[in-house]
């Protein structure tokens, strides 16, 4: 009430009040005085509402602390209870053995459990007539207690509470009459923890009472973690007592001549298949508990990732994982004997887990499981668990020694050969499950190189001996004489007729590329196809980056050797340095092409998102391209640019070498020679170097001799009369000629000669209306000159001689 304000207060209206509140405040407020807060009758009522408010207030206190208390009090009876059912079970228990103490059970404990309840319904009954407005938290707290208490009291009275005791002392003898009991009770328990995760998933939601879940689940944790490993051992006494595992004839392996493995699962019948189905179904049935639970807690941290292990089917393979790792450790020297056992086993075995097992799982409820995935995957687990215990930790410590690098190399690399032979086969078992569709998450179960997931550094050892075998390969490819041929076949002359066709560029002959393009493209792909198993998206790319792109870059380096070791230069005229550089540049362009294919590859697209979300996440970036091998390709873009420019480059200066006295004497021969060096240059270049990038070589060769003549004409002192404007046209026409096989119309990529051409035509009057007329674009245009400015035309008109 401190800081009260009756100016600060909403009343409200008269005719609103009920006949009670009227009188009430007529009695204590009679004139206008009285309303005032500095008035005696004000101060007096304000201390009487002010007692009343504190009265409440501890009274609310007190009903609280009372709640508590019953509450708490009712817990411990509720314990008490529970302990004298337990004493009570283990006293009958010892009665039916003995048979001294039923009569003192039956006059004593009965009496104190009957004293017992009648005080928990006594206490139950004040809690609901005290506190009926906290009626609903207490039935909620009240409904989970009794509830989990019964959980406990089902797993303690089944008499496995006690430490050690695992069913180991059933074996194989357990009869169907006690595996029925046991079944029974364990399923009573998984029935009771579903309604306890029932209620918990309710009142989760209002997002309150996180100390009594918390409580809850912690209660239940303690309950599953004594039911668990009671019903694997149970699972597993039954699974010896129909022969599980088989024996493997591990000699037959060696040999090859391993026979179709029985399989205990289809020589099951009788009360025999009754109990495994009963305890499978149980296992499975935990197992959805288990997972309901698990996705309860991890649902505000995003989504889990989906498991397509089955514990029950962990159990088939656990007893297999230890005969087959007796067999392995032999064949440590020999490891394609432990894939072939694996692989046989899973296979042999298949027909057995799918038609058995399947319809076990769907009767249980487990949604999104299939046997078939489950089992291959634990089977995987096998070897790729065995390996990385095992193999490639000492692989990986040998590695470290320079004299024993070639041979880990060795060993390294067929290891990783028979993984990928293996991964395949095992997902072959699987080509009609949906499980090569599924996220990383489930693909993380069905490929032994789940190892270099797990573990970077040997990811890492793996793409350095991957790209060393790589670059060794191709060495060995440099070497070879023909590594540098072009297939004659498609060194074609230039038809202007299938120009079009030229230009569609898709195979190796199509780009005119030589044999180490396809070389170098080949050894790449055998790369790629060896990590496309690797589960982990991510990881994927990491290793095609340490590799394949590396070793694009080494083999652009290649390339430009290759150019640089041409020395192209003006003075050489036969044409065979322009062959060495045709050479790189169509391997460039058609390793390029086929980088861009592999770009758009779904898979490689896949690895870009993973790269640019992992980005993303450690350096905060929002923007990246699409493109997988984005810098490879410009790299080796650059290097076709840069020496096709240097090939026109050269080409312009040999022209301008061979035509210095024509510029100076107008010596046609000196022309004609010059073209017809040219015209050799361009036939060589036209029938080595790609159709694509032969188009625009010759087109910037038109371009250059364009601004080169004009250049010339411009420059010099030559006077034109009418007949060395005549001469000049027709070494005009002669150069078109020269491009006519490339085009329909060559004088169209020569503007600027085009529009002196039509200069040089002009009469007298002509001349003198253009000098005299209008300096502006659309007057020249008039004329027909749209590539000179005026200055240029002004300059070439006044070496006309009338």
């Amino acid at each position: 009430m401190e800081g009260w304000d009756p100016q600060n207060l909403i009343l409200p209206e008269v005719g609103k009040l009920c006949r009670s509140q009227s009188e009430y405040l007529d009695q204590h407020f009679k004139t206008q005085k009285d309303v005032s807060s500095s008035s005696t009758s004000s101060s007096c009522l304000l201390s009487e509402w002010t007692k009343h408010c504190s009265d409440y207030d501890n009274r609310l206190l007190h009903l609280r602390t009372t709640l508590m208390d019953r509450t708490l009090s009712w817990i411990s009876s509720s314990f008490r209870a529970k302990a004298s059912l337990s004493n009570l079970n283990l006293t009958l228990s010892a009665s039916s053995q003995y048979g001294t103490a039923l009569k003192r059970l039956l006059g004593e404990e009965l009496r104190l459990l009957a004293l017992q309840l009648h005080r928990i319904h006594f206490i139950r009954q004040y809690i609901g007539y005290e506190l009926s407005s906290s009626l609903t938290i207490t039935e909620t707290a009240l409904r989970l207690e009794a509830l989990v208490g019964d959980l406990e009291d089902v797993v303690f009275s089944s008499g496995n509470h006690r430490p050690g005791n695992m069913f180991t002392k059933f074996s194989t003898l357990l009869t169907s009459q006690d595996f029925g009991v046991k079944e029974e009770r364990l399923l009573k328990a998984i029935k009771a923890m579903n309604d306890v995760e029932e209620i918990i998933v309710n009142v989760e939601k209002s997002q309150q009472w996180h100390h009594l879940l918390k409580s809850v689940d912690h209660r239940v944790d303690k309950t599953l973690a004594i039911l668990r490993p009671e019903a694997l051992a149970e699972h597993r006494a039954l699974l010896a007592s129909f022969g599980w595992p088989p024996k493997l004839l591990a000699s037959k392996v060696e040999s090859g001549g391993l026979s179709k493995l029985l399989n205990p699962l289809l020589l099951m019948h009788g009360n025999e298949k009754k109990s495994y189905a009963q305890s499978f179904y149980v296992l499975c049935a935990l197992q959805q508990l288990h997972s309901r639970r698990e996705a309860r807690k991890f649902k505000n941290l995003g989504q889990k990732e989906c498991e397509i292990r089955l514990w029950a089917i962990d159990e088939l393979v656990s007893p297999l994982a230890v005969r087959m790792e007796y067999h392995f450790v032999k064949w440590a020297e020999q490891p394609e004997f432990m894939f072939a056992l694996v692989y046989r086993v899973t296979k042999d075995f298949m027909e057995g887990v799918s038609d058995i097992l399947q319809p076990l799982i769907d009767a249980a409820r487990l949604t999104s499981y299939s046997a078939n995935e489950a089992w291959v995957s634990a089977m995987v687990h096998i070897l790729s668990g065995f390996l990385t215990k095992n193999v490639f930790p000492a692989l990986a410590e040998r590695y470290k020694e320079k004299d024993m690098k070639l041979e880990v190399i060795s060993l390294w690399l067929h290891l990783v050969d028979l993984i990928v032979a293996f991964d395949k086969q095992m997902q072959s078992l699987l080509r009609y499950e949906t499980c090569l569709l599924f996220p990383d998450a489930q693909r993380r179960g069905m490929s032994v190189l789940i190892v270099f997931c797990d573990r970077p550094d040997w990811l890492k050892i793996w793409a350095k001996m991957e790209l060393k075998d790589g670059w060794k390969k191709l060495k060995a490819v440099l070497k070879d004489a023909k590594a540098w041929q072009i297939d004659d076949k498609h060194r074609v002359d230039f038809d202007v007729s299938t120009i079009c066709e030229t230009f569609l560029l898709s195979s190796r002959e199509a780009h005119k590329a030589p044999f180490v393009a396809e070389s170098a493209l080949k050894i790449a792909q055998e790369m790629i196809d060896r990590c496309q198993t690797l589960p982990v998206i991510l990881s994927r790319a990491k290793f095609v980056r340490s590799t394949v792109a590396r070793f694009f870059w080494y083999f652009s380096n290649v390339l430009l050797l290759h150019c640089r070791n041409a020395e192209l230069s003006p003075e050489e005229l036969d044409g065979s340095a322009f062959v060495r550089a045709c050479e790189s540049i169509n391997a460039a362009r058609y390793v390029e092409s086929k980088l861009q294919e592999w770009s758009d590859d779904a898979s490689f697209l896949e690895m870009k998102i993973a790269e640019n979300n992992s980005n993303m996440q450690e350096q905060h970036q929002g923007f990246y391209d699409d493109c997988f091998f984005e810098e490879e390709i410009k790299c080796l873009a650059e290097l076709e640019t840069n020496w096709l420019m240097e090939i026109v480059a050269v080409l312009l200066r040999q022209f301008e070498n061979l035509t210095v006295e024509y510029n100076h004497t107008e010596d046609s021969n000196a022309f004609i020679e010059a073209l017809q060096s040219l015209k050799n240059q361009l036939h060589v270049l036209k029938k080595n170097l790609n159709g694509k990038d032969f188009l625009d070589l010759w087109r910037s060769v038109a371009d250059g001799l364009d601004h080169f003549i004009c250049g010339s004409i411009l420059g010099g002192d030559v006077k034109f009369s009418k007949k060395q404007s005549n001469e000049f046209g027709t070494d005009m026409q002669a150069l078109f000629l020269v491009f006519q096989p490339f085009c329909a119309r060559p004088e169209a990529f020569f503007p600027c000669i085009r529009d002196i051409l039509k200069l040089l035509a002009m009469g007298g009057e002509e001349v003198k209306h253009l000098l005299v007329g209008k300096k502006s674009e659309k007057y020249m245009q008039s004329y027909g000159i749209s590539h000179l400015r005026f200055d240029q035309v002004e300059k070439t008109l006044r070496k006309l001689k009338f």
